[in-house]
């Protein structure tokens, strides 16, 4: 089983970068980002916490996100590995995803990290917002979770690094040579 996690601030690029991966590696994806507009859309009881949540620009707390990616990982018991995106973003839930892995006798093998700037990120996003409408890309609900990031998600990677599983990728330019600096990163994976 091969898990990785894709980690970089929103309009980083994950979501593009975790479909070719997803691809080339038969990987199951579990974006916390599709997984809150899924219970939202569908108006579960999760959903309508996580809908409120959102839309008053917070990050969803820990308990419901972890409840809501185990339910995930449980779904698919004969994945040939996981690809998750947008979590973790506290080292507490970086703890949390450890022990849900190794309740399932595997392991986090990398964490590659998407590296844009926050004006680049900015940029991204403005035109994203244009083509989709995302009530999260809204300017003052962008900022929350651009300084979130910043100043408090991005503390995650060092937990990863002092255990050698983090790699950083330059995030910025074409997206093909991005994608063929991740896939240099798993392919050396050792699993």
């Amino acid at each position: 089983m091969l898990n990785i996690i894709l980690f970089g601030p929103p309009g980083a690029g994950k979501g593009t970068q975790s479909e070719r991966l997803i691809k080339k590696y038969g990987l199951c994806h579990i974006s916390t980002g599709d997984l809150f507009r899924w219970h939202t859309k569908n108006d579960t009881d999760l959903g309508q916490r996580v809908k409120e949540i959102i839309n008053s620009g917070q990050l969803v707390s820990d308990d419901i996100t972890i409840a809501m990616l185990k339910e995930e990982v449980e779904k698919n018991p004969g994945a040939s590995g996981f690809l998750f995106d947008g979590f973790p973003r506290t080292v507490d839930q970086a703890k949390a995803l450890d022990t849900l892995m190794e309740s399932m006798n595997t392991a986090i093998h990398a964490v590659i990290e998407l590296k844009v700037t926050e004006e680049e990120v900015r940029q991204r996003i403005a035109k994203r917002k244009e083509l989709e409408n995302r009530a999260d890309d809204a300017s003052d609900k962008l900022d929350r979770r651009i300084g979130e990031y910043f100043n408090k998600t991005v503390h995650v990677l060092p937990f990863y690094d002092a255990q050698g599983r983090l790699s950083t990728v330059n995030g910025i330019g074409n997206i093909d040579d991005i994608f063929s600096e991740i896939d240099k990163t798993v392919s050396a994976l050792k699993v």
